[in-house]
C-alpha cells in the first residue's frame, strides 16, 4: 500500500550559523504524516527552535532539502504563507491591547475581512473559551489564557500546518490539558501539528516523537516504541526508613542506576539495560525497604538515550555551610492571614502557613490563583494589604531590609541584566549582597566552578542558552549563602536533564539546613517538596505532603493518582457549581 504524501519532508538538513563552531542542525532526515501531532523534544540547544524556524521559512538551510506541504519554505511561496501557522516561544501579543483588539490586528495582518472575519473570530473565541474576556487587556491574562489567545491569533489564517514552539511553558496542568484538547481537535480535522516541548509528559501525548540532541536526530518513533526498551528497567523503592534525599544521592552514585527522582515517599529509579536492582540490604534503609515495578515513561527513554542523568551530588551544596546549628528553633517562614487587594480585586485571601528549617515547601496552583502574589509578599516584593509575613523572625512590613539580607531570590523571569556579561552579573550581584575584595573574588570563583560557567564569562546573559541562564540566576541568588531561598518557577522550560541538575542543588541545600520555598507548574517536580500549599482563587485550598494530597483524591477508579491528577481534581472540586 502506498503511504500518503508527507506533510513535512526533511532530508540531510544542515544549518550552520557563521559564529558557531558546530552546526545547529546536522544531517537531519524525517517525514511527518498529515493530520498527525509530532513532538519535537531535546535538551537546551538541541536545535528545536532552529528547525521550526526553517520549516516556517524564517531561516534558510545551509545544506539539504525540506518541503512543507510539498513546497520549499525558502522560496517564500505565498501559498505556503497561507498554509503555515507558526507560534514562537515569545508570541507577539500586544499586552496593551485587549483580547478582541489582538485578534482584530492579526486578522488585519492576514487580510481577513468582512463576514468571514467576524465568523472566524467568533468561532475561535468559542473554541478557546475566551469569549468572556474580549475586553480584557492581554497583559492582564493568566499564562494559560495568553497561550490560548496566541493560538487563536495563529489559527485565524486557518493553517494546514501548525508549528508550536513550547506553548506549554509557564502554563499550569489544567491549562495545558485544555491546550492539548484544542490541538487534538485540530489534528482530528486534518491539521498537521509539530509541537516543540521540554515537558516529556506532553511529548507522550503525541502521535510520534523526534528526539534531537546537539543538532542530530537521536531517535524517532511513537512514544510506545521509544519506551519499549525500558521495560523491566524502571522501579520504585518503597518502605525505607531513612531520609529520602541522601538515599537518592547514594543510589545515583551506583553504576547500575542511570537515573532517579523522588516521588512522594518513594524513589523512582531507572537501571542500565543489564542491571538488577541494588540489594536492599546494601542500602541500610530499613528492614521493610523493597522494590515495586514501574511502567516506563517517555522521560525515562529520553534520559537513557542521552546516556543517563547528571547524578545527585551538588557542587553548590558542598560549598554551603551547614545551617542547622546557626538558625535556632521555630519556623523560618511564616504567613499569617496574608491578604492582598489590587483595587477591588482580591488576589489572596487570609493565607496562613509555616515553613520549618531545612524544609522544601511548594506553592502550587493554576495560573492566576494567587500563588505568585503570596510568594512575593513572603519575600518582601509586595506589601500585604492585611496579615503578616515573617522571614527568620523579621516582619516584612517593619524590618524588610533585615529580612531580605537573610534570603536569596530567583525570579520566574530571571532577574539578570541581559546586556551585562556573565562575569559582570556575578560581580554586580555579589556586590549588592555586600561581598567585597578577596571574599567577593573567592565567592565568584566558587560559583563559576560549581556551575561550570567559565566558558561563558564573557558572554552576554541575554544570549545564554536557557539552562545556563538558570544556572547563572541561581548562582547570583546564593552568592551570600542565605539561610532562606525563594525560587519562583526556576526550571520553567528547561529539559529533564537540566531540571534534575537543578534539583540536586535544591536537595543538597535543604540537607544543609537551607529553607526553600518554590513555585512550580511541573508536577513531578512538586513530588520533591516536603509539603505543598495549594492556592486557588486566592485561598489556601489544601496543605500537606505530596502523598497526602494524592491520597485525598484517591478512589476505587483511581487508587494511585499522580500529582497532576491531584492538581486537576482539587481545582475541579473547588469550582463553584453552576
Amino acid at each position: 500500500m502506498t503511504p500518503p504524501p508527507a506533510a513535512i519532508c526533511v532530508s540531510e538538513l544542515v544549518k550552520q550559523f557563521a559564529d558557531a563552531a558546530a552546526p545547529a542542525l546536522d544531517r537531519l532526515s524525517f517525514r511527518v504524516a498529515p493530520g498527525s501531532i509530532t513532538g519535537l523534544v531535546g535538551p537546551d540547544g538541541a536545535g528545536k527552535t532552529t528547525l521550526l524556524r526553517l520549516l516556517a521559512g524564517l531561516l534558510h538551510p545551509t545544506l539539504g532539502t525540506l518541503t512543507v506541504g510539498g513546497l520549499d519554505p525558502a522560496q517564500a511561496d505565498p501559498r505556503l504563507h497561507e498554509w503555515i501557522g507558526y507560534m514562537p516561544q515569545k508570541f507577539g501579543l500586544y499586552e496593551d491591547l485587549t483580547v478582541a483588539e489582538n485578534l482584530q490586528l492579526y486578522a488585519d495582518l492576514r487580510q481577513i475581512i468582512g463576514t468571514e472575519r467576524e465568523q472566524r473570530m467568533a468561532r475561535l473565541l468559542a473554541f478557546t473559551d475566551l469569549g468572556r474576556f474580549t475586553d480584557r487587556y492581554a497583559g492582564q491574562l493568566s499564562g494559560g489564557m495568553k497561550q490560548k489567545l496566541g493560538l487563536a491569533c495563529t489559527l485565524l489564517g486557518q493553517p494546514r500546518i501548525l508549528l508550536l514552539d513550547e506553548p506549554g511553558v509557564g502554563v499550569d496542568p489544567l491549562s495545558r490539558r485544555e491546550l492539548w484538547k484544542m490541538v487534538r481537535e485540530l489534528a482530528a480535522q486534518g491539521m498537521t501539528v509539530v509541537w516543540s516541548t521540554a515537558y516529556l509528559d506532553e511529548a507522550e501525548l503525541c502521535d510520534s516523537v523526534l528526539l534531537l540532541n546537539q543538532g542530530r536526530l537521536l531517535a524517532s518513533g511513537t512514544p510506545a516504541e521509544l519506551k519499549a526498551p525500558l521495560q523491566g528497567r524502571c522501579w520504585y523503592l518503597a518502605g525505607f526508613t531513612v531520609p529520602r534525599r541522601p538515599l537518592l544521592r547514594q543510589l545515583l552514585r551506583r553504576p547500575e542506576v542511570i537515573d532517579g527522582v523522588i516521588q512522594g515517599q518513594m524513589l523512582r529509579l531507572v537501571l542500565t539495560d543489564t542491571a538488577c536492582c541494588p540489594p536492599p540490604a546494601e542500602l541500610n534503609a530499613g528492614l521493610h525497604c523493597h522494590y515495586l515495578s514501574a511502567e516506563p515513561r517517555l522521560e525515562d527513554a529520553f534520559i537513557s538515550l542521552l546516556g543517563g542523568g547528571p547524578g545527585g551530588d551538588s557542587a553548590l551544596a558542598d560549598l554551603t555551610a551547614d545551617q542547622h546549628q546557626v538558625l535556632g528553633q521555630g519556623p523560618v517562614i511564616t504567613a499569617h492571614e496574608l491578604t492582598k487587594r489590587f483595587g477591588s480585586f482580591l488576589a489572596t485571601d487570609r493565607v496562613s502557613f509555616e515553613v520549618q528549617r531545612g524544609e522544601i515547601f511548594g506553592l502550587l496552583g493554576p495560573n492566576g490563583a494567587g500563588k505568585s502574589t503570596t510568594f512575593k509578599m513572603e519575600c518582601g516584593l509586595l506589601k500585604a494589604s492585611h496579615g503578616q509575613a515573617h522571614v527568620m523572625g523579621y516582619p516584612l512590613d517593619k524590618s524588610p531590609s533585615q529580612a531580605r539580607q537573610q534570603l536569596g531570590y530567583m525570579a520566574q523571569k530571571f532577574a539578570l541584566y541581559g546586556q551585562l556579561t556573565v562575569a559582570q552579573n556575578l560581580a554586580f550581584f555579589s556586590g549588592i549582597y555586600g561581598l567585597r575584595s578577596q571574599r567577593q573574588a573567592h565567592k565568584i570563583a566558587q560559583m563559576v566552578e560549581a556551575f561550570a560557567l567559565a566558558p561563558y564569562l564573557p558572554v552576554l546573559a541575554d544570549t545564554l542558552p536557557l539552562g545556563f541562564k538558570q544556572r547563572l540566576a541561581l548562582a547570583c541568588a546564593v552568592m551570600h549563602e542565605p539561610p532562606v531561598l525563594f525560587l519562583d518557577e526556576p526550571t520553567s522550560g528547561v529539559d529533564p536533564v537540566t531540571r534534575r541538575e537543578f534539583w540536586s542543588h535544591i536537595n543538597g541545600l535543604a540537607d544543609k539546613g537551607v529553607t526553600i520555598m518554590v513555585t512550580t507548574h511541573f508536577m513531578d517536580e512538586a513530588e520533591y517538596c516536603d509539603r505543598i500549599a495549594f492556592i486557588y482563587r486566592g485561598r489556601l485550598l489544601a496543605l500537606g505532603t505530596p502523598d497526602e494530597l494524592k491520597a485525598r483524591i484517591a478512589s476505587a477508579d483511581c487508587p494511585a493518582p499522580s500529582m497532576e491528577q491531584a492538581f486537576i481534581r482539587l481545582v475541579e472540586e473547588a469550582e463553584p457549581c453552576p
